[in-house]
């Protein structure tokens, strides 16, 4: 190892012990209070959507939700009657029990324990917030595109808190850190067409259609609000004499490599540095923050939605 790789990962040591330092205590711990608060508000836009919005119509979710519904129908068919609870909240709890070991083998102890918190959120406002025994309005194809926006973007809040509601968005999130492709949404849709192939044998084909209406609708609006699932490349340009530094903070804070290119101004001659940077929309704050910092006037151009291949690293949470 020559010199100055020993220089730059001494740097690097050094950075990383001084963002533990001050990622403890009070900071660290109101991040992460915030989270958890925006997870359960996520929870309730989602229980809306499903209790106020979808339910109404006798329209079924995907995923396990979908497999809880059925279920509950399934019951109801037998007999068995709940008054004031809504049983399919408490079944897809259940159901969820394996996916949650599953993650606790794969995935980090802070993300299955969130998950956790949030799927319990999810569960008790699904159980309680009462189902309306009629639509609040009679245009069916609307309302079905309306609660598969609302629950879409609850999930998205869960997903963007760095937790997940469990079911097949927890099974696209291990196979998307497995795989490293894919998103979340894309998972989900594709169990949501096994799931209502499975429905066009027990229902009419209006409710199956309807249903994955809602599916498309929740998935594209979990996608936009998910921006770790979203890739981007950005270009910085800066004059500054000592870049390392920066550098250095880069991969110590985000864990992104920096590609550099040397270059001049056209006109003024003057030498500037030109960094390419790949990363998830959600940390490109982060990296604007970090570069500006350093260089105020410096030049940031973001391209979102880049399609990457290669060693890529994937960062869901």
């Amino acid at each position: 190892m020559s010199d100055n790789e020993k220089t730059v990962e001494e740097l690097v040591v050094k950075e990383e012990e001084k963002i533990a330092e001050d990622d403890k205590g009070k900071n660290a711990a109101k991040k992460e209070g915030l989270r958890i608060l925006g997870m359960i508000f996520g929870g309730l836009v989602y229980s809306i959507g499903m209790n106020i919005f979808l339910r109404p119509l006798n329209l079924y979710s995907g995923g396990l939700m979908g497999f809880a519904q059925l279920f509950e129908e399934m019951l109801k068919d037998h007999g068995y009657t709940f008054t004031g609870i809504n049983i399919s909240a408490i079944l897809y709890y259940l159901m969820n029990v394996p996916a949650f070991v599953l993650a606790y083998k794969k995935m980090r102890k802070r993300f299955v324990i969130k998950t956790i918190i949030a799927v319990t959120a999810v569960s008790v406002f699904l159980a309680f917030i009462p189902i309306p025994r009629a639509p609040i309005m009679y245009d069916r194809i609307t309302l079905t595109i309306i609660s598969g926006i609302i629950c879409g973007v609850g999930t998205g809040i869960i997903l963007l808190m760095g937790s997940s509601d469990g079911g097949t968005t927890l099974i696209g999130m291990l196979v998307i850190h497995l795989r490293k492709k894919s998103s979340v949404g894309q998972i989900s849709l594709f169990t949501n067409i096994v799931l209502y192939a499975i429905m066009l044998f027990m229902f009419n084909t209006a409710t199956v259609i309807y249903s994955l209406i809602f599916a498309v609708f929740s998935s594209i609006a979990t996608d936009r609000i998910h921006t770790q699932n979203i890739n981007s490349q950005v270009t910085l340009i800066t004059k500054i004499p000592d870049t390392k530094p920066m550098e250095v903070e880069v991969m110590s804070r985000l864990y992104r490599g920096m590609t550099e290119v040397k270059g001049s101004g056209s006109f003024t001659g003057d030498d500037v540095k030109v960094y390419i940077v790949f990363l998830s929309r959600y940390e490109v704050p982060r990296l604007k923050a970090i570069v500006q910092s350093y260089d105020p006037n410096a030049f940031i151009v973001e391209t979102p939605n880049v399609r990457i291949d290669g060693p890529f690293l994937k960062k869901i949470t």
